[in-house]
């Protein structure tokens, strides 16, 4: 996994296997956490077609649906790897940071 693109404490875009997931920084009041998701076939088409734009604004529906409370609505509930894919992000954010210095 390795990052391709991000927005300073907001969000990170990262690829593997040719697949996209996009790593939200979400904050509700006092509470933060991180969404990751993998982005579908629809997410990839807009991505290709507006590029960052568009992940600033799925990022930003991510967090405006607030997809871990329990009684939210959102779209996005039960398609957060977090769980699964943490570790592998977290390593490749890292190794972002130090290529990045």
């Amino acid at each position: 996994m390795k990052v391709i693109d991000h927005e300073p404490q907001w969000w990170f875009l990262l690829e593997e296997d040719d697949q996209l997931f996009l790593d939200a920084n979400c904050n509700h009041s006092f509470v933060g956490y991180d969404f990751l998701i993998q982005l579908n076939p629809e997410e990839r088409q807009a991505y290709a077609q507006e590029g960052r734009e568009f992940i600033s604004r799925l990022a930003t529906r991510i967090q405006d649906s607030a997809p871990i409370l329990e009684i939210s609505a959102s779209r996005f509930k039960g398609r957060d790897l977090s769980r699964t894919h943490g570790d592998k992000v977290m390593a490749a954010v890292k190794h972002w940071q130090a290529d990045s210095q």
